[in-house]
């Protein structure tokens, strides 16, 4: 048995976890894992990642109540990582993984990027951490993808090996054009475009907690006379920089289905992100399966089974068939990158 430590570092809070990992069985790939012990840090209070790696550890020993000796870990970064360098988005953070291995003592410590931690996270959910959206087989030694709506949008995708891993690449899909399936789209991508002074509409514009704001905004503008009482003031509010979570209010108003703008917008967030879906499944054709992850998809699953997303999805004229038979998932584990993160650093 070996210690490991994984970690999801972004810029509000960074959480740790402990994790002893038992080799494979015979005909398994993946390690047994058990958490030890698992702490959440305001990610803001510190200067750099090694105070909280060493108090985390402090704390962790006192807890389990043995001598901790970890040998390897590994970092899911919100933010760009190349050569296993990080300079964080939204912290005044930089990071290399060699630096960390020499004042953490650890053999080594791998970062990688926090879309690409929930790619390896994918392999090692349970079925209960599962929502199926569309039932089909999963076949071996095909790829899988992986996407999901949080703040931004993350894409990832899952190539499998001839010993039965998978290796995992990040991807910027996020950051290709919108593209508008109906006229009120076609506002909705003129608004965005003027509204932000921008030369090109990505889909992360659209499909994400800041799309869902953009959407409503663009929903407002155009049916005024449809905002109710409650929502004008949250807006008001918002506009006035209280610290308020639009996207947040909209959705959750939307789910208590008696707000029109809110449910016109979260009709266009779900379609939007179901045709997205559709245009990672036709590049990858991940007959492995196609997971939906992010901080959104859970708390928003009853507008998920609507139907909407799935129609999005298959809408792809002649290639709509081959969409069909792809198993389709919502991750509903918030710790899919933790978990992503401690096999990474079995490997």
């Amino acid at each position: 048995m070996s210690m490991l430590l994984a970690g999801d570092i972004g810029g509000t809070k960074t959480i740790l976890c402990l994790v002893s990992s038992e080799s494979p069985e015979s005909g398994e790939t993946l390690p047994q894992q058990t958490t030890l012990y698992e702490k959440s840090y305001s990610s803001q209070k510190y200067n750099d990642l090694v105070p909280i790696v060493q108090e985390f550890l402090k704390e962790a020993k006192e807890e389990v109540k043995e001598e901790i000796k970890v040998i390897k870990g590994c970092f899911g970064i919100a933010g760009p990582v190349v050569n296993n360098t990080s300079e964080l988005t939204n912290l005044s953070w930089s990071l290399t993984g060699d630096r960390l291995a020499k004042e953490l003592s650890l053999e080594r410590v791998n970062l990688i990027n926090d879309f690409a931690a929930i790619g390896y996270g994918i392999l090692g959910l349970q079925k209960e951490d599962l929502h199926t959206l569309q039932d089909g087989e999963a076949k071996p030694n095909t790829p899988i993808g992986v996407l999901g709506a949080g703040t931004g949008l993350g894409e990832c995708f899952l190539t499998p090996l001839d010993d039965g891993n998978y290796s995992v690449f990040s991807s910027e899909g996020s950051h290709a054009d919108f593209a508008p399936r109906n006229p009120l789209e076609f506002e909705l991508l003129t608004y965005i475009k003027d509204k932000y002074e921008l030369p090109r509409v990505s889909i992360e514009r659209v499909v994400s907690g800041m799309g869902i704001s953009a959407i409503y905004q663009f929903v407002r503008h155009k049916y005024p006379e449809k905002e109710s009482k409650k929502l004008k003031q949250i807006y008001q509010n918002w506009e006035s920089q209280e610290n308020i979570d639009l996207s947040a209010e909209v959705s959750k108003t939307a789910l208590e289905d008696n707000d029109a703008l809110c449910q016109q917008t979260m009709d266009i967030f779900v379609s939007a992100y179901g045709a997205e879906a559709g245009n990672l499944a036709l590049k990858l054709l991940p007959y492995g399966g196609l997971y939906i992850a992010g901080g959104i998809v859970a708390k928003i699953l009853p507008l998920m089974q609507k139907g909407s997303f799935m129609e999005a999805f298959k809408a792809k004229g002649r290639m709509s068939s081959l969409l069909s038979k792809m198993p389709v998932n919502i991750v509903l584990n918030p710790k899919v990158g933790l978990i992503g993160a401690a096999l990474r650093a079995a490997k």
